[in-house]
């Protein structure tokens, strides 16, 4: 009897054991898909609001009105939010729990159904985490609106074929993609070639190369019988096939007693278009200038990407500003003696790139040389009535709106980099090391999470650093340097970080202060000019005065940029500037730094922009996943136009304006919605509107 109870009470171990192992799983499938299922609706920027007055100080944390909605689309690849940034934790996690199950089953049999609803709020609070946490705009000192339009709702970059950027060149034109021939008189025969054209490479060698070059050739060689057998002969030729078909390799072997020239790929993918040595045309510009399209990558990742290819340097390539990631952009990119024929041969084998429009020229690109940008924009599902819709665009046409700091100049995070940048202007290196490494919360990549938790429990940076596979973040930096330099000389460490992105701290420090004064200026005396204000004349600022200021508008008046070789208004916000940095810990006097690199000169900077070339257009569609506006490639591919519905499902606002260059096209399109642009605010709204 005492075995049959023995074995009974096995039995209902087992089957308990068993049972919280499915309800488990069931569980963790269940958060899951709550996961996916709103992961894939937070996509594109939904804006709504419903304000409307003059100058309109916003709640940020109190959003007025609900969410419109557009279906999923899948007509384009778009990044996915991850549902669990760190899935080995949580296999470890799942392990433990499993294991301390085998030694209190009976327990567990009374404790799962309280336990399991906390673990599920541990979860939604890890998402959360992920998309929400961040910084809206009154963070960063944006407060008011300027147009007296009821503001309405719609979807900003919903693809991010809707968002269309195309740089206005320094002599005022747009740069445009729509050539993509090399010149004629580009590439100058050498005596070489001529000569090797002795032996010309039949129609079927040629297609073997091109296949080879572009790794489509599955032998892995392309081998050529050499008809004419001489060491000079045999030379020609294999300069010929390394000059025609760049990245190649060749060599000579000797195959039933006859010489043949044997192409391979030396150094892999990376090797296509790879530079050979020759002599560079005397008449022709050291500098190939060409037109760059580039969908859903940022400029740096591009010429990272070309550089690769080319095997060159990143520096030898020049621009004149950098672009948008999440978008559709054309800009002008110049590169040190690159040939044209070599730069469009790249157009085989990029994906969602392209170039184009090949010159010649003496002297290189430099940064801010652009006049500025032309933007076309597709609001997606707009709620907003046509009279709302024509009210926003003739204000953004005839009024403009405030020239704030975009959000992306402040980070995604929540460790905002103006914090970073007060902290080293305040000379206060440890706060600097902490706020770059600890952990924070928000959607970061999970080597980055366990990096950080290795440095809050260790503060090893050797052990810290292990944690990273990708060394050349901000992060990894500044770890390298602190292994190098140690824990106690934190300022050379931090030297190792980039020094753009060094100064990137302080100018978004300057920026929160410019962005928080620009919004008490409008809130104390609206949109003129007052005596006190600030305007250029001959690049110098001169304060107005009460007769001058008469005579002025608010397109006129600049506010300044914090720093020791400018100018403050004389009036109640020029004192505000001072009481700002000294709650900082600053002092407005002394601007310079003991780091000559973190020693803030200063600069200024319009209050409103009011953009050119201003048009909008309602578009009535049915299909959310039809582009609505025409691609410089789709009009080179003589692709049909999009066609607009008179009756549609769904209602979108196509927008294109011209802004000069450093402002924000996102601060437009705030104006003309009235909605705080911001990752947190626009994830609060989406989770809000599928809870």
């Amino acid at each position: 009897m005492k075995h049959v109870c023995v074995c009974f009470a096995a039995v209902r171990l087992v089957f308990i054991y068993t049972l919280s192992k499915i309800i488990r799983s069931s569980a963790q499938n269940l958060r899951f898909l709550k996961r996916f299922k709103r992961s894939s609706y937070i996509r594109g920027i939904s804006f709504s609001a419903t304000h409307s007055s003059k100058i309109i100080s916003v709640p940020m944390d109190e959003p007025e009105s609900t969410l419109v909605s557009v279906p999923v689309v899948t007509g384009e690849k778009r990044p996915f939010p991850e549902a669990d940034p760190d899935p080995a934790a949580k296999r470890v996690r799942v392990e433990e729990e499993e294991k301390e199950s085998r030694g209190r089953e009976e327990e567990e049999e009374h404790q799962d159904e309280e336990e399991e609803p906390c673990d599920e709020e541990e979860e939604e609070e890890s998402f959360a985490d992920m998309m929400k946490h961040g910084l809206s705009e009154a963070d960063v000192g944006i407060h008011k609106f300027i147009s007296e339009h009821t503001g309405f709702s719609g979807i900003l970059k919903e693809r991010y074929s809707d968002f269309v950027v195309h740089e206005i060149g320094k002599d005022g034109k747009m740069v445009r993609l729509d050539d993509l021939c090399v010149p004629a008189d580009v590439e100058e025969p050498s005596p070489d070639l001529r000569l090797a054209e002795c032996q010309t490479l039949t129609e079927e060698q040629k297609e073997k190369l091109t296949e080879l070059q572009l790794f489509k050739n599955k032998e892995g060689t392309v081998a050529i019988e050499v008809q004419e057998d001489s060491k000079e002969k045999r030379t020609l030729l294999h300069r010929s096939v390394k000059l025609l078909f760049p990245g190649l390799e060749t060599k000579t072997e000797e195959r039933e007693g006859k010489k043949f020239i044997v192409a391979y790929h030396a150094a892999g993918q990376r090797a296509l278009a790879a530079p050979r040595k020759h002599s560079w045309p005397k008449n022709r510009g050291s500098f190939c200038h060409f037109v760059l399209y580039k969908e859903n990558k940022d400029t740096m990742e591009a010429i990272n990407l070309l550089s690769k290819f080319l095997r060159v340097r990143p520096n030898m390539f020049s621009y004149m500003g950098t672009k948008d990631k999440r978008a559709i952009t054309v800009q002008e990119i110049a590169v040190l003696k690159i040939s044209a024929e070599r730069l469009s041969h790249l157009n085989k084998c990029l994906m969602n790139m392209k170039l184009g429009n090949f010159s010649y020229k003496k002297h290189p690109l430099k940064l801010g040389e652009l006049q500025g940008n032309h933007f076309t924009v597709v609001l997606r599902n707009i709620s907003g009535s046509l009279e709302q819709v024509e009210q926003a665009m003739t204000s953004l046409r005839e009024t403009g709106f405030i020239n704030y700091y975009g959000m992306q100049r402040f980070g995604t995070t929540a460790v905002p980099t103006h914090r970073v940048g007060r902290a080293i202007l305040q000379n206060n290196w440890k706060e600097v090391m902490d706020l770059i490494l600890k952990p924070r919360p928000g959607a970061e990549k999970g080597y980055l999470v366990k990096c950080r938790q290795e440095w809050a429990l260790t503060h090893d940076p050797e052990a810290a650093l292990k944690k990273l596979p990708v060394k050349r973040c901000v992060e990894g930096q500044f770890l390298r340097g602190l292994v190098k330099y140690g824990k106690n000389n934190i300022v050379t460490a931090f030297g190792l970080i980039p020094r753009n992105n060094r100064l990137m701290y302080i100018h978004s420090y300057q920026s929160y202060v410019w962005n928080s004064m620009v919004s008490r200026r409008v809130e104390a005396y609206g949109l003129r000019a007052v005596e006190g204000d600030l305007i250029l004349r001959g690049g110098s600022a001169h304060v107005l005065s009460a007769d001058d200021a008469e005579k002025h508008s608010i397109h006129d008046v600049v506010m300044p940029l914090p720093g020791f070789d400018v100018i403050y208004p004389t009036h109640s916000v020029g004192r505000g500037y001072g009481e700002m940095l000294s709650a900082d810990d600053l002092d407005i006097q002394n601007m310079r730094h003991k780091v000559r690199d973190y020693s803030l000169a200063g600069a200024y900077r319009k209050l409103l922009i009011r953009p050119s070339d201003v048009s909008w257009e309602l578009i009535q569609y049915d299909d959310p996943r039809v582009p609505l506006v025409l691609s410089d490639v789709e009009k080179l591919e003589n692709a049909p136009a999009p066609v607009y519905l008179k009756e549609g499902k769904y209602r979108a606002l196509k927008m294109e304006f011209s802004l000069p260059s450093s402002t924000y096209a996102t601060m437009a399109v705030r104006e003309v919605l009235k909605m705080d642009t911001s990752i947190k605010s626009q994830t609060r709204l989406n989770t809000s509107w599928l809870n």
